[in-house]
């Protein structure tokens, strides 16, 4: 699997392109904006994008998708509990910022454990309520995508529309601290870390 990181939108988040090396088969998880560089990278590596992955469905996560989507007819997959907050751009949060506004329909509505493939990688989904309803991590051979769950040292934000500080903690600890020790975190805004350095550092779930 390759991973590359592309910083994207106004709030930098943590865009990645991961791709099946086997069969150059790529997806884009949270095209927080600047499309154009996510798209020009796809293109440079000769990639065949196959989805969009949403770990959420707030606006700085979603921000590139419009363009995205003009560009390539893929498909765009989200947990079912975010997927009225994408038909939304107030609920989104993505009518308050300075890009787009952006309102679309999910094409596919994913479930908790629920299997995606990619080429030969398979992507395991973890529904991870408590940023949103929604919120989900994706899980895929060593490493694990926490979108807006779990950061470096932290975690996100529950004070917006369907959050909850108990649901995220709960999720943390029985959905990915379960996960091996020496996974790869790769969050949604700032540095990646691993789960077991999560576990002895990170102040709000060791409190």
């Amino acid at each position: 699997m390759l991973i590359e990181r592309i910083p994207a939108g106004i709030y930098a988040a943590n865009c990645y392109v991961i791709t099946c090396e086997e069969t150059g088969k790529a997806a884009i998880i949270d095209p927080g904006g600047d499309a154009k560089d996510i798209l020009k990278f796809i293109e440079e590596q000769q990639l065949e994008l196959s989805f969009i992955l949403l770990t959420h469905g707030h606006g700085d996560h979603i921000g590139g998708i419009a363009d995205i989507l003009t560009a390539k007819k893929v498909p765009v997959l989200i947990h079912r509990e975010d997927a009225y907050l994408l038909k939304d751009a107030e609920k989104n949060l993505s009518s308050f910022m300075s890009g787009p506004k952006i309102e679309i329909e999910a094409d596919r509505l994913l479930e908790d454990q629920e299997i995606i493939e990619l080429g030969n990688l398979k992507l395991k989904v973890l529904h991870t309520p408590g940023h949103t309803l929604g919120s989900t991590c994706v899980f895929v051979e060593d490493v694990v995508f926490t979108g807006d769950t779990l950061f470096a040292n932290s975690i996100g934000r529950t004070d917006l529309e369907g959050g909850s500080f108990k649901s995220i903690i709960q999720s943390i600890l029985l959905k990915l601290f379960v996960l091996p020790d020496e996974t790869k975190v790769m969050p949604g805004h700032g540095p990646a870390s691993t789960i077991s350095i999560e576990k002895l550092t990170n102040p709000f779930v060791n409190q």
